[in-house]
């Protein structure tokens, strides 16, 4: 007991100082914590108003600011127990720029996530095709970008690829073109098989009237003349009305007393 008493009547100073401190690092440590919270909500609220209700770089821009408050808070506590932040802060940096250059791949996927997200050639949940891939992006992070594909699989892509690679973006723009191609007979009148395709455009309301639906002679081809609608339709919806009138183009053509003939090769099979 008298050896803790003259430890402590002896190291006084140092001990108050450091009970001290440690309180004060409890604090800054409760301070961040709610610091933090209050930031990343506002930054949640700010920049997914700024950046029109895009997901994918609020939740980015959100955690950063967490982490900033984080960083904030180390510094201070470091120098309330005597730590030179600035040779610390040249030590990091050294050690950033070994870093970097042996992870200089890894880093090339952040440069183009960082790219990718403020650019936007592509946003959560819309259908694209990317370096031979295509599916619904379901995540963009500094890494990499993700996609489900219309059956289900998970494909996940460096960015650095998606960033060097042309992306067809299917959901992008409002509308979208629709082709609906039918062959009929040498034989048979051209004008019926336009004015069925006139008929099945005009049954859906959804085809949009500007700019004009085309009725076309598409091709000539060997054993059959190859009509084509042509129509533009709301993104959304194309599938739907694509195979909708898909589906009912052949009845819709041979109610005009139209032959739809088998290809010459297919044919000689049958005979």
């Amino acid at each position: 007991m008298q050896s803790i008493i003259t430890f402590f009547s002896e190291h006084q100073l140092q001990l108050i100082a450091i009970a001290k401190n440690t309180i004060l690092t409890l604090f800054i440590l409760i301070a961040a914590s709610i610091g933090s919270k209050l930031i990343r909500r506002a930054v949640r609220k700010g920049v997914y108003r700024l950046s029109k209700q895009d997901e994918i770089i609020t939740k980015l821009l959100t955690t950063l600011s967490g982490y900033i408050i984080y960083l904030i808070a180390l510094v201070i506590i470091l120098d309330l127990f005597g730590v030179n932040t600035a040779s610390l802060v040249a030590l990091v940096g050294a050690a950033g720029l070994a870093i970097g250059l042996a992870l200089k791949d890894t880093l090339s996927n952040v440069a183009a996530g960082v790219m990718l997200l403020f650019l936007k050639p592509l946003k959560k949940s819309e259908f694209v095709e990317v370096s031979g891939n295509s599916g619904s992006v379901t995540d963009l992070g500094l890494f990499t970008t993700e996609l489900e594909t219309a059956d289900g699989i998970f494909i996940s892509l460096p960015n650095s690829t998606v960033w060097a690679s042309a992306i067809k973006n299917f959901s992008r723009n409002a509308k979208r073109r629709m082709d609906i191609t039918i062959g009929i007979s040498y034989g048979d009148s051209i004008e019926d098989g336009l004015a069925a395709l006139r008929e099945l455009a005009a049954e859906e309301s959804r085809i949009i009237t500007t700019p004009e639906p085309q009725y076309l002679v598409h091709t000539l081809a060997d054993s059959s003349v190859n009509l084509q609608l042509r129509a533009w339709v709301p993104t959304p919806d194309y599938w739907n009305i694509y195979w909708k009138t898909q589906r009912k183009v052949k009845e819709r053509v041979e109610s005009k007393g139209i032959t739809i003939p088998f290809p010459r090769k297919r044919l000689a099979n049958h005979t």
